[in-house]
C-alpha cells in the first residue's frame, strides 16, 4: 500500500502543478479578452486568432482543472443522502462511485475522443475562420483531460481504500461541504 500511496502522491503533484498553469491561464485569458476588446473598439481591428486562443485557454482550464477539482473533493455531487452519512460510509460511496462510474467513463471518453483528435491531426485541421488557429492541438486536450481525471480518480481510490484499511492518509480530502448558495 505504501508504494500505491507514493504513486497517488505523484498524481496529486502532477495535477497540482497543472492546476497552477491553469491559474495563470485564467489571468492570461482575461488579459487577452480585455486587450482584444480594447483594440477592437479603439482601433476597429480584430483577429480571429485572439478570439480562438481565449476559447482554447478556457478549454484547457476546464479539462485540466477537472482533475484538480477531483483531488480537492470539490466536484459536483448529489448530496441529499451523502451529507447525512458518516465519513466511513461517504468513503465507501466514493470508492463505489469511482469504480463503477468515474473510471469507466474516463476510459470510454478518452477512447472515443482519441479518433476525433487523430483525424484532426492527420489532416492538419485548421480553423475555418480567417486568421484562425490549428484545431488539432486543442482536440488533444479532450482525451488528455479525461486521462488526467482518470489518473486522479485512481489516486483518490488508492487514498480511500487506504483510509478504509485504517491507514492515516494526510493527502485525503474526504470532507465534503455543501456548496453555499
Amino acid at each position: 500500500m505504501k508504494s500505491l500511496l507514493s504513486f497517488s502522491g505523484l498524481i496529486d503533484s502532477l495535477n497540482q502543478n497543472i492546476a497552477k498553469v491553469c491559474d495563470w491561464l485564467v489571468l492570461l485569458a482575461c488579459l487577452i479578452s480585455g486587450g482584444n476588446a480594447m483594440v477592437r473598439y479603439a482601433y476597429d481591428y480584430s483577429s480571429n486568432a485572439w478570439l480562438e486562443i481565449q476559447w482554447y485557454m478556457f478549454a484547457i482550464i476546464v479539462m485540466f482543472g477537472a482533475s484538480y477539482t477531483l483531488r480537492r473533493n470539490e466536484h459536483v455531487r448529489v448530496d441529499i443522502i451523502y451529507m447525512q452519512l458518516p465519513e466511513r460510509a461517504q468513503i465507501w460511496v466514493d470508492v463505489i462511485g469511482t469504480i463503477l462510474f468515474l473510471l469507466p467513463m474516463c476510459v470510454l471518453l478518452s477512447w472515443l475522443s482519441w479518433p476525433f483528435f487523430m483525424q484532426s491531426f492527420n489532416v492538419a485541421e485548421e480553423s475555418s475562420n480567417a486568421g484562425g488557429l490549428l484545431r488539432w492541438p486543442i482536440k488533444l486536450v479532450i482525451p488528455v483531460g479525461f486521462v488526467m481525471v482518470g489518473l486522479q480518480g485512481i489516486a483518490e481510490l488508492i487514498k480511500r481504500v487506504a483510509a478504509l484499511q485504517g491507514i492515516r492518509v494526510p493527502e485525503l480530502e474526504a470532507h465534503y461541504e455543501r456548496p453555499v448558495q
